[in-house]
């Protein structure tokens, strides 16, 4: 019988979400319907009205924080960032969960990173606070780093990291005061710096990205950011965000059907819609 699902945003013109849950449930010769449902706040409460009927669906910008109120219940990593972009619906009981943790985490471990050592990140706000979330409870000696009007964004999230975990290390620095006489773990690129149309653009110095053992950048478009060019040419190991797209969409499938992907079948749906990104979805 085929099942039902969604993503609900508000603009989603160039959304990927559907080409890669296709591929997701294809793997597992599923049924399935999958939509896209665009709702303006105004609109959010009939829109839920219709969600809530679905066997579950996916949530972006900008209603994350406003799709909660029409839920039963919220998952640990939804309460934890009080944002829930994925919701099961098991025999009428609609439980919000926050994937996007998930997918940075899987999109670490399989780039064979240890989360537990020093890592650098550039950038705080919204995903970015996650990611300082993330690391810090993973045991990371963590930095980051921020433009001078951004400073109250990581000092928020250091307050919050604090609240979880009394023993984290965290430093903060501005963009011009980055230590790069330090060895770091993982970069981590959570600003827009690099992304298309401006693809020239690198958030930070060859000096940093040598100092780096591995690169993660949040970018998707382009497929290879500079920073993630840069990283390759010097050896390191290095992703961009579509690996975190997909990874925070498997971790949905797991949710809503119990099924799981090995890591060459999530690197080839990964590689395939960096592909499509390249031919079909410049901004």
């Amino acid at each position: 019988m085929s099942r039902k699902y969604a993503i609900l945003g508000g603009s989603l013109k160039h959304t990927m979400s559907p080409p890669i849950h296709a591929r997701l449930f294809e793997l597992k010769d599923r049924e399935y319907q999958y939509e896209i449902v665009e709702a303006t706040a105004e609109g959010l409460v009939q829109t839920a009205k219709y969600l809530n009927s679905l066997n579950g669906y996916n949530i972006t910008i900008p209603h994350k924080v406003g799709i909660i109120k029409y839920l039963d219940r919220l998952d640990e990593s939804a309460k934890r960032y009080n944002s829930v972009n994925c919701v099961d619906n098991k025999n009428g009981v609609l439980t919000g969960y926050n994937t996007d943790c998930d997918g940075f985490l899987h999109t670490v471990r399989a780039m064979g990173v240890r989360l537990s050592g020093r890592v650098l990140l550039i950038g705080c706000g919204g995903v970015g606070r996650m990611i300082a979330i993330e690391s810090a409870l993973a045991g990371a000696d963590l930095s980051i780093a921020v433009l001078e009007s951004d400073l109250p964004l990581a000092v928020q999230a250091e307050k919050e990291i604090y609240a979880m975990k009394p023993d984290a290390e965290i430093t903060i620095v501005t963009m011009d005061k980055i230590d790069d006489t330090k060895h770091y773990d993982l970069l981590v690129n959570a600003c827009p710096v690099g992304m298309y149309p401006k693809v020239d653009g690198c958030p930070v110095g060859d000096g940093i990205i040598r100092a780096s053992g591995a690169v993660f950048d949040l970018i998707y478009n382009p497929r290879e950011t500079a920073l993630v060019r840069k990283a390759k040419a010097l050896g390191k190991k290095a992703a961009g965000g579509m690996a975190m797209l997909v990874w925070q969409a498997v971790s949905a499938h797991q949710i809503w059907d119990g099924d799981s992907y090995s890591d060459s079948e999530v690197q080839s749906i990964i590689e395939e819609m960096e592909d499509a990104v390249e031919k079909n979805f410049k901004l």
